[in-house]
């Protein structure tokens, strides 16, 4: 009510939505924290959803080739079934409206898989494309993916960023990605998937490597939290880190659990500084208003 009364009515006289970002609508506000997983293509992000979840959901692909060729949000509802994103963005209930934005090559490749589930009753997941390399990336896609990478990113409690243990090189494409994640790094969670595959001295060489690779991404003064483990349904490949990988397991399903309380207080914290942002720029703008008509007004007398 502080914001829909008072402050909306100072940024739509000020034009603060042209320079900043969208008006904030009632989903924002009452929508359930959202995790953003990402990735390249064949890390184990949709099977990590299926993990967790304990199900499979409307609209999943997995395969050792790029199958996910779409955003996909996964919402508790009922019954379980996949809601186009024409249709998706439309729902004033949805916390998607602004999507639209991003034009309907983009829309064609969203969707809303609606699936009665416990661990979604307190969040929202949103499952990505692979990141591609070269053309496949940037000009096949039909729309800007870092935009809306970007999008997604500003409005998530947590992004889980799935790393695959046989393949730890960071393509020009996966940097660019990442690079939209600038000053979004304390959400950031790594999760080094597939680790059963190799034994534990292989397994001490891949982590001091991703950590190197890591160091020349994120320009940021304390280190990403790196979960270690294989999340799939599968028996252990390597049994020697059992004990490892479930205490991993623990600590990250922890950090999930605690979002639903967490999520308040950032959003909290987010329309504080949309208060704060929105106040200096009526300021600035009413400022530069008086000089230009005191200018404007001697030009005349002249």
């Amino acid at each position: 009510q502080i914001y829909f009364q008072s402050i909306e009515p100072l940024e739509r006289a000020y034009h603060f939505h042209s320079f900043y970002s969208q008006p904030l609508l009632e989903p924002d506000f009452d929508a359930k924290p959202i995790v953003l997983l990402m990735g390249q293509y064949s890390t184990g992000k949709t099977t990590f959803i299926r993990y967790l979840l304990g199900e499979d959901f409307p609209g999943m692909r997995i395969g050792p080739e790029p199958t996910t060729d779409a955003f996909i949000a996964l919402m508790n509802g009922e019954p379980k079934c996949e809601i186009p994103g024409n249709a998706a963005v439309l729902d004033p209930l949805k916390p998607f409206k602004y999507l639209q934005s991003f034009g309907n090559n983009f829309l064609m490749r969203f969707k809303c898989s609606v699936v009665p589930n416990n661990v979604l009753q307190k969040m929202t997941i949103i499952d990505t494309p692979g990141i591609l390399t070269g053309e496949k990336q940037t000009k096949q896609r039909g729309y800007d993916y870092e935009n809306v990478i970007s999008w997604f990113a500003q409005r998530a409690s947590r992004i889980i960023l799935l790393m695959d243990a046989h393949k730890l090189d960071i393509s020009d494409e996966f940097r660019s990605t990442l690079n939209c994640l600038s000053g979004k790094e304390e959400k950031v969670r790594i999760v080094l998937n597939k680790a059963d595959g190799v034994d534990s001295q292989q397994l001490m060489r891949v982590y001091g490597a991703l950590m190197w690779n890591l160091g020349k991404v994120f320009c940021y003064p304390e280190v990403v939290r790196v979960y270690i483990g294989s999340f799939w349904n599968e028996p252990y490949q390597h049994d020697t880190d059992r004990r490892l990988f479930e205490l991993e397991e623990k600590d990250l399903f922890n950090d999930m659990q605690g979002l639903p309380s967490s999520s308040v207080i950032r959003k909290l914290n987010e329309l504080i500084k949309r208060c704060k942002l929105a106040k200096i720029h009526a300021l600035i703008i009413s400022t530069l208003k008086e000089k230009l008509s005191g200018v404007m007004s001697k030009a005349k007398k002249r």
